[in-house]
């Protein structure tokens, strides 16, 4: 099928093999970012990166990478070494079972933290291991395998 004959969010989904973002999807990668600032001298931190790892493509909402310098002259189209830790945010047309089991792939190439968002919960699910995980849905959010915790209250735009 050519992509650029069908619908733009069709085509998106095509593309990148994942639904089209929402206002809320984006909203809440957005405050994510923010909340991951504070660690941008220990790791480095991008959107929407294409990932093929073991030959199994994915694009990722946020990945968490080594700190390195970033070689601006010379640009990656596509990584193929796993990220340390990988965050989801789930869509309107995905099913939490469909994230769980892409982050099972994730586990199964070598990433080590897999996070997934659901808007409609305002929660987020940690993943160190496919079998051994922990829900968020107020106060402070730790990844213990990366070291990281954020503001679930800021990720979804509550009072603290």
């Amino acid at each position: 099928m050519d992509i650029t004959t069908v619908a733009p969010e069709l085509s998106y989904e095509i593309e990148r093999g994942k639904p089209m973002p929402s206002l809320n999807h984006g909203v809440i990668q957005y405050n994510i970012g923010l909340e991951l600032a504070p660690y941008r001298k220990q790791y480095r931190f991008a959107t929407e990166v294409s990932l093929r790892l073991d030959g199994w493509p994915s694009t990722p909402d946020i990945i968490i990478l080594p700190k390195e310098k970033v070689d601006f002259h010379h640009d990656q189209v596509e990584l193929h070494k796993p990220p340390l830790g990988v965050i989801e945010i789930i869509s309107p047309s995905q099913s939490v079972q469909m994230l769980f089991d892409k982050a099972v792939q994730y586990f199964e190439t070598g990433v080590r933290s897999v996070w997934l968002a659901v808007p409609t919960l305002q929660l987020i699910v940690v993943y160190r291991s496919p079998d051994a995980s922990e829900q968020f849905s107020s106060g402070i959010l730790t990844d213990p395998v990366l070291g990281i915790s954020i503001s679930v209250d800021r990720v979804f735009e509550r009072e603290e």
